[in-house]
């Protein structure tokens, strides 16, 4: 399952963040970045044509790694 990082070009009100419960929001003014684990290229379509359908521009689509466990040491 790949993670994935979607900027927006919106500050993302509580009610459109609620489309997207399995991803992140993260307010960066004036943008938005969702981010979270997608299950396949379906869903990213998905999630991307929802967001357009909202009015928001779409930024950045970006495959990032997944997080790693803290260093041993």
């Amino acid at each position: 399952m790949p993670r994935m990082m979607i900027r927006v070009d919106a500050e993302l009100s509580p009610d459109a963040l609620s489309a997207f419960p399995h991803l992140v929001a993260v307010p960066q003014r004036p943008q938005t970045v969702l981010s979270g684990d997608v299950a396949d290229q379906e869903e990213l379509q998905g999630v991307i044509s929802l967001l357009v359908s909202l009015g928001v521009e779409v930024v950045d689509v970006l495959t990032v790694p997944a997080p790693t466990g803290l260093p041993s040491g």
